[in-house]
C-alpha cells in the first residue's frame, strides 16, 4: 500500500511540474537589438583561391596571400587557423595600416600525398570577419628509388666453361 501512495504521489508533482512549466512565459525580449560596433577596418585579397596544380611530394608548398586594407582604420589580425595541422599559417602580428598591403604566408605539409583543398580561417577587426582562403592541388608520389640495380638478361661477366 505503502509503495502505491508513493507512486501516485511521485506522478502528481511529476505531471504538476510538467504542467507548470510549459505555461510559465518567457521573459520579453529587449526591444532594441544590441548592435555591435562597426569597425572601419577591411581585408581585401588579390586571390582568395590558389591552386598548387599538381606537385611533387616533398615539393615547396608555402604560398604567400597578399591582401590590402583598403578601410579606414587599422586592420588587427587575432587569430589565422589551418583547417587541419598540414596547413599552417603565419600572419602580421602588427596592426596594418589604412591604405598598406601585408602578406598571409601558408605552408601546406607536401608529404601528404593525394589530392587536398584546405582552408585558412582568419578572425580580425574587418568588417567580414572571420574571412576564408583556400588553397589546393594533387601531390604526386615520388617514384621509388632502386636500392639494387635490376639485373638484365645478357648483362655480367660470361661464366667460364672448364
Amino acid at each position: 500500500m505503502k509503495k502505491v501512495v508513493l507512486l501516485l504521489s511521485i506522478c502528481f508533482f511529476t505531471s504538476v511540474n510538467i504542467i507548470t512549466a510549459q505555461t510559465k512565459e518567457k521573459p520579453a525580449a529587449a526591444s532594441t537589438p544590441s548592435v555591435a560596433p562597426v569597425s572601419g577596418a577591411e581585408i581585401s585579397f588579390e586571390k582568395e583561391i590558389h591552386d598548387y596544380g599538381t606537385i611533387d611530394q616533398g615539393a615547396n608548398g608555402v604560398y604567400e596571400f597578399k591582401f590590402k586594407n583598403p578601410g579606414k582604420e587599422p586592420l588587427i589580425i587575432t587569430n589565422a587557423t589551418g583547417s587541419c595541422g598540414c596547413t599552417v599559417p603565419v600572419w602580421p602580428k602588427e596592426p596594418i595600416l589604412p591604405g598598406a598591403t601585408s602578406t598571409i604566408k601558408v605552408s601546406y605539409d607536401t608529404k601528404r600525398v593525394g589530392p587536398f583543398n584546405k582552408t585558412v580561417t582568419i578572425v580580425s577587426n574587418a568588417k567580414e570577419s572571420p574571412k576564408t582562403i583556400t588553397i589546393k592541388g594533387v601531390v604526386n608520389a615520388k617514384p621509388e628509388e632502386e636500392t639494387f640495380p635490376a639485373k638484365k638478361a645478357g648483362s655480367g661477366a660470361p661464366l667460364e666453361k672448364n
